[in-house]
């Protein structure tokens, strides 16, 4: 699109910086030297920020990075345009209670810092007027490329390989994201549902924990644990999957669900306001921590195949129709292209604008 871009992140799979010039863009990469509530710092992050001024926009993702902070307060020392992404209010690694301090502090103030602050729904863009942040906010749809999550392609081989039916967790293996609410609902599950087979796809903390539960219920020919599986293999695992399960406590708005939904797998999630319009024509939510309603869910949706097959189609409608990849780069480089002054036009907060677009799904398409 004609644009120069530099991508700087924390990342477990190096173990020294790594820079690398990848289709169209140069990234960096930093391995984290520490880990506070939940918190990946790596080291020298006001070194990496140095050079900024050279960048007509700096984008950072998320208030609860460190490196989002130094940026905002480096970017507002400097004078340097700076939007902001909200992936979700709250920490699904760290303590809540930090988190929710930490949002109200420091949080508020790297928002209210921002040029510009992106939200994927209207929800959270009313949870962050209701903090009191009075920076402008656009919201802009989360999109994928529905071409590669589609339900044609290769599938996983060890969950395709199964002769009953698959359920699939995807997501770190943290407390946030309830992988022990899935494994504790399969045990039941599999009374109604005898041959299905439950994969973990993550890493995290909580493995350990997870596989010993595994083996003292005596589930280790039922449940599998795949570890970290590379971004570019996600579409296989969704595509050989009967059901996606999320039963996280908070979110902001998941890609996992439109990336399941567009390879026509239906989806199982917590009930959460950012999430819930959707998952409700594609599948079911179930009220955070209800490990019996999670079961119920899921034993009802894998014993009807016929809906299953409906919802998966719908769901693939839903997000062709609505979350677009390329929708989303554009409107997204439009944004960033008016704070750096670019643009001809002026960010407007579109809280009262009636020509945005749809932030969360209809009723109906």
């Amino acid at each position: 699109m004609g644009h120069e871009v530099t991508v700087l992140t924390v990342s477990e799979e190096v173990e020294e910086r790594e820079v690398t010039d990848q289709d169209g863009y140069t990234l960096i990469k930093q391995p984290p030297k520490l880990e506070l509530l939940g918190n990946q710092i790596f080291a020298n992050t006001v070194g990496d920020l140095r050079g900024l001024e050279d960048f007509d926009v700096v984008h950072t993702h998320s208030h609860l990075f460190f490196s989002s902070n130094v940026a905002a307060l480096y970017c507002r020392m400097a004078n340097i345009p700076i939007a902001i992404t909200c992936h979700g209010l709250n920490s699904q690694r760290g303590p809540f209670w930090f988190s929710r301090a930490h949002l109200r502090t420091l949080g508020k103030w790297t928002y209210d810092s921002a040029d510009v602050t992106l939200c994927y729904t209207d929800v959270e863009q009313s949870k962050l007027r209701d903090l009191g942040v009075d920076a402008d906010i656009a919201v802009v749809n989360n999109g994928i490329d529905t071409n590669r999550f589609s339900p044609a392609g290769q599938t996983h081989p060890d969950i395709a390989n199964q002769s009953g039916q698959a359920i699939v967790f995807v997501g770190r293996l943290v407390d946030g994201k309830r992988p022990q609410d899935v494994l504790a609902a399969f045990d039941t599950v599999r009374e109604r549902c005898p041959d299905a087979s439950l994969f973990f796809c993550g890493d995290g903390p909580l493995r350990d924990s997870l596989e010993s539960t595994v083996a003292d219920e005596g589930l280790t020919d039922a449940v599998e644990f795949l570890g970290r599986v590379p971004y570019q293999k996600m579409p296989s695992v969704f595509r050989a999957a009967d059901l996606f399960v999320l039963p996280s406590r908070t979110e902001g708005f998941p890609r996992t669900v439109i990336e399941a939904l567009a390879c026509e797998t239906p989806v199982v999630a917590s009930d959460l306001e950012q999430t819930s319009k959707i998952v409700n024509q594609t599948g079911e939510t179930v009220q955070v921590g209800n490990v019996e309603g999670f079961a119920t869910a899921i034993s009802d949706l894998l014993s009807d195949q016929r809906a299953l097959s409906e919802l998966g189609k719908h769901g693939r409608a839903i997000v062709t129709t609505r979350y677009n990849w390329e929708e989303t780069v554009q409107e997204t480089t439009e944004i960033l292209g008016q704070v750096a002054e670019i643009g001809d036009s002026v960010i407007r907060d579109k809280t009262e604008s009636t020509s945005s677009p749809t932030p969360v799904v209809k009723d109906e398409i």
